[in-house]
């Protein structure tokens, strides 16, 4: 395995722990504005807490979809094609949310605005679950060729595991966004947002641990990297522990970082277990490893100079919009 691979490797990582820490927020506000939200004023009041930033955080999905395709076209072609419905059911979410605003917006009648209203928190709810079910699928060990062709059949994607994954991945995604309501908007809904995260964090630590239980049971993480393993999730236990105890103490941007840092551990923990394969087979002579999986070196050599030379530029945009729209939402 070449350095570049490795780089690579880690910025694939680094751009999917983007994505869960930005887009996590802006799925967790959709799924309150089913059940927290109170009335049509406080949903508008949801909305347009991330109203500027939604669409631009779902760039990260798009870039680290890209990424990959030109750095590990092997994975690529058999992550995206083993796991098709899956994807195919995301995408479909990620349509309905995007016009879910607009279409609210314009609708003439009560009826269209309420079906829109609940089109954006239903898929706000799905679009996190389904991505949990992936990469907790894929990690598993899939039914797959020397060709890397995925085989797998319904309870290869659909089990104790994955369901459990969708749910955590969900669920964080939920707190992830209560603590940015509390950050960003005033009044009840603010208050609410703080109580419902102060509740459901009761629940994110039974699901962690349920969770490392079948990461053991079900994953060979434990028995190629259990230190690595074992110190992240630790460092996600420790990071929601924070998160709560800085939400009960209305320190709400230590707690909105901390819910963003449990992501990004989550897919590093992922990373690190799958490392040094790509994808896990159920037959370890079929996984396909980083080393066999990249494209040349000229081309990842390339893309190192144009991602070196553009990323400050995109950094310095994101923080800038965040800047610009710092202040809260008032009620």
């Amino acid at each position: 395995m070449s350095t570049l691979q490795l780089l690579w490797f880690i910025l694939i990582a680094i751009l999917f722990s983007g994505f869960f820490f930005f887009e996590g927020f802006d799925f967790g506000v959709g799924i309150s504005t089913l059940f927290v939200a109170k009335d049509e004023h406080e949903v508008d009041q949801a909305i347009s807490a991330i109203g500027p930033v939604w669409d631009g955080n779902e760039v990260w999905l798009l870039t680290a979809g890209g990424a990959m395709f030109a750095s590990f076209p092997f994975w690529y072609a058999s992550l995206f094609s083993g796991f098709y419905n899956l994807f195919l059911l995301i995408l479909v979410g990620l349509i309905c949310r995007g016009v879910s605003f607009e279409f609210r917006h314009r609708a003439l009648s009560k009826k269209g605005h309420d079906f829109w209203q609940k089109v954006l928190g239903i898929s706000s709810l799905f679009i996190p679950f389904l991505f949990g079910m992936v990469f907790t699928a894929f990690i598993q060990g899939m039914p797959m060729d020397a060709h890397g062709n995925v085989t797998g059949g319904f309870f290869d994607y659909v089990n104790l595991l994955s369901i459990v994954g969708g749910v955590a991945v969900a669920l964080l995604s939920w707190l992830h966004g209560l603590n940015y309501l509390s950050l960003k908007v005033e009044g009840p809904l603010r208050e609410r947002s703080h109580r419902f995260a102060n509740k459901l964090y009761f629940i994110l630590y039974v699901g962690e641990v349920v969770f490392a239980v079948l990461l053991v049971i079900f994953t060979d993480f434990f028995q190629k990297h259990v230190l690595w393993s074992s110190i992240l999730i630790v460092v996600i236990v420790a990071l929601s522990v924070i998160g709560h105890l800085s939400s009960i103490n209305n320190k709400e941007m230590t707690a909105f970082i901390s819910s963003g840092l449990t992501f990004i551990a989550l897919v590093a923990l992922i990373f690190q277990g799958i490392f040094p394969r790509v994808m896990v087979a159920d037959n370890p002579a079929n996984s396909i490893l980083i080393k066999n999986a990249s494209s040349t070196v000229y081309t990842l050599t390339t893309m190192s100079f144009v991602a070196l030379f553009i990323l400050p530029f995109v950094l310095i945009y994101i923080g800038w919009t965040y800047y610009v729209f710092r202040k809260r939402i008032q009620k």
